[in-house]
């Protein structure tokens, strides 16, 4: 009975840290969101709250909390309020079959890093929740009894269905290299005898064009953000929400950011190892000073992923809507179909 009781206090300790991780991690991109773009545009950016405008962040959440919700009249107020609910609670579950690094040994006990990070069906869960999260827009659209919210909304679900296809595909392609649905057996099989040149970034480029792609479109980030448009839609799905009932869609925007950037780093960039043994650098397998490193190594790799998807937002223009579907049907599932039979085939030759 006491190892139930520690099994759950262990969980639910490490879903408030990776909760609390996960908020400032959207704070943080929202401060890098404005800077990164004010350079691009020559301009300052945030530069009166705090030192460099640190502060902003924080002033922006204050004001939507004391901002007022407004819920139009005609709207069905409970899918409503639920709508937001549900784009966050997914991209948060996500984070529960997340790996963080390498386990760590504490006495007699072995703690993951993370909550469940050693799922066999690590990627099946991944590829539902991903599937499951078109709701809140697709409701968030519907239920405000907008023309322009419900146009935003149908977007986003022809939009994600069209490029979760060439997604999978791709994930497809990792797990018939690697043999396994769990991302810690990804990311080692990742560290195998090559070194860092062992990283499928290496050994299946197409699919991480492909994954990076669908990616942005997943997140709703430029040039894939047709479902909000603001020339063409107002502000698409989220136009009729107001206080933290649009602060949790703007969340939800930025932790869903993160997440990608981490399922990236994780498939294709060898999560939290580097390019050579860490016991070159005095650190032993199972201990604490690895376990930090590890989890040092895989945040620098999604923060500079987060760059790179604010980076592209400001330089690359939207996609009219005709090529955005041409891109995903045309395009992007006949190149992720093929590379998968390459991959299958070559598996195939090597065994």
């Amino acid at each position: 009975m006491d190892q139930i009781w520690w099994i759950i206090l262990e969980t639910v300790l490490k879903a408030l840290i990776i909760i609390t991780l996960l908020l400032l991690s959207a704070a943080v991109s929202v401060y890098l969101e404005r800077k990164i773009s004010a350079f691009i545009q020559f301009r300052i950016g945030p530069n009166r709250v705090g030192p460099f405008g640190l502060l902003q962040p924080i002033v922006d959440v204050v004001k939507l909390i004391l901002k007022e919700d407004i819920v139009p009249a005609g709207a069905n107020k409970f899918v409503h309020g639920l709508a937001p609910v549900i784009s966050l609670g997914i991209t948060v579950s996500v984070w529960a079959i997340i790996p963080l690094g390498d386990p760590i040994k504490f006495g007699q006990n072995v703690i993951q890093m993370g909550i469940a990070p050693q799922a066999d069906i690590g990627i099946l869960f991944l590829l539902a929740m991903t599937s499951v999260g078109v709701y809140g827009i697709a409701l968030a659209g519907w239920s405000s009894n907008n023309k322009y919210s419900l146009m935003g909304g149908l977007r986003s679900s022809a939009q994600m269905i069209s490029y979760e296809l060439s997604m999978g595909l791709a994930i497809l392609s990792i797990i018939l290299m690697s043999g396994s649905f769990s991302l810690t057996e990804i990311v080692h099989n990742q560290f195998a005898d090559w070194g860092g040149f062992r990283w499928n970034i290496f050994v299946q480029p197409v699919a991480f064009i492909i994954f990076l792609t669908t990616a942005f479109a997943e997140t709703n980030r430029a040039p894939f953000d047709l479902p909000e448009a603001e020339q063409e839609l107002v502000s698409g799905y989220n136009t009729e929400y107001s206080g933290m009932r649009f602060g949790m869609f703007f969340l939800a925007e930025y932790a869903n950011m993160a997440t990608s950037a981490a399922i990236i780093a994780l498939l294709f960039l060898g999560g939290w190892t580097l390019p050579f043994d860490p016991a070159i650098i005095g650190l032993e397998s199972g201990t604490w000073m690895l376990g930090i490193f590890q989890f040092v190594v895989l945040v620098v790799k999604i923060y500079l992923l987060i760059m790179f998807f604010i980076w592209v937002r400001w330089t690359v223009p939207r996609f009219r809507y005709d090529q955005l579907m041409n891109l995903g049907w045309k395009v992007m599932l006949p190149l992720s179909l093929l590379n998968l039979v390459v991959t299958a085939v070559v598996v195939l030759l090597q065994n």
